[in-house]
């Protein structure tokens, strides 16, 4: 339940897509959208169906 409340009340708006820089990582991303992070880096993962939290430079991801 407290997953549920979180997920609305952080980065609502409007889909965006982001391109990975050089030493970006989920946390980084995730940290500038989100109060609580670790909830921002399960959300990313999730809307771009990451089985890891690996990312590389150039991929686009889509943010909430």
């Amino acid at each position: 339940l407290w997953a549920a409340f979180a997920r609305s009340s952080d980065a609502s708006g409007p889909e965006r897509s982001y391109v990975v820089q050089p030493y970006d990582t989920l946390w980084s991303i995730a940290a500038d959208d989100y109060s609580d992070p670790r909830e921002g880096v399960w959300e990313i993962r999730e809307r771009n169906g990451l089985e890891e939290a690996t990312i590389v430079p150039g991929q686009v991801l889509v943010l909430p």
